[in-house]
């Protein structure tokens, strides 16, 4: 078995003080951090997501459903798709050895959508380092941490959300989200933070 970790969106508009900001986020950033710092060779490798948008049509809105459309958000160039500053000495340091980009034209939630500068997918780079099994953490928990996760058991990775690594937008969806994961065979652990 060889794990690896993967962070889910831990970006400025996705925290208190961004566009699309989810409560808890700068906390979950700190936590997020820690886990890395700790780990103590818990993952073979620790990898990232990214929303990186340019144009990506219907999916910013001026008139959104928080579903399928928000606002404006994590724009290449902007400082609000930087990674939060809880989190990204985890990336300058190297402890997170790659980040991958989704949805410079899409809406692309889930990081199986996205690719790393040199372009390799998300599952092409995991399969290459024999990966079998994949934490989830991140931002939000019933948007683009529950598309990772789902994405990775159709991939074939065996999947599990760590909970208190997460926040969520609202307790509804949230709850919807991890009855949804559960029933696609991943696994769950601790509690999502939910302070909306």
């Amino acid at each position: 078995m060889r794990r690896a970790l993967i962070v889910v969106d831990v970006q400025k508009d996705f925290c208190e003080g961004g566009s699309v900001p989810v409560k808890g986020g700068a906390d979950r950033a700190v936590a997020i951090a820690d886990l890395i710092r700790q780990a103590d060779g818990q993952y073979a490798h620790v990898v990232a997501t990214r929303d990186h948008h340019i144009d990506p049509g219907a999916h910013f809105s001026e008139h959104p459903d928080f579903q399928n459309s928000f606002p404006v958000h994590c724009v290449v160039g902007g400082e609000g798709g930087e990674f939060h500053p809880n989190f990204a000495p985890a990336v300058t340091s190297g402890a997170v050895e790659e980040v991958f980009y989704k949805g410079a034209h899409s809406a692309s939630k889930s990081g199986f959508e996205g690719a790393a500068e040199d372009g390799t997918s998300l599952t092409d780079w995991l399969r290459a380092r024999d990966v079998t099994d994949l934490d989830v953490v991140g931002i939000a928990t019933d948007h683009c941490v529950k598309a990772t996760a789902l994405d990775g058991v159709r991939a074939g990775f065996e999947v599990k959300v760590l909970l208190d690594y997460t926040a969520g937008v609202a307790a509804d969806t949230t709850s919807t989200a991890i009855d949804e994961l559960r029933r696609a065979g991943v696994a769950l652990s601790g509690k999502s933070v939910v302070l909306a």
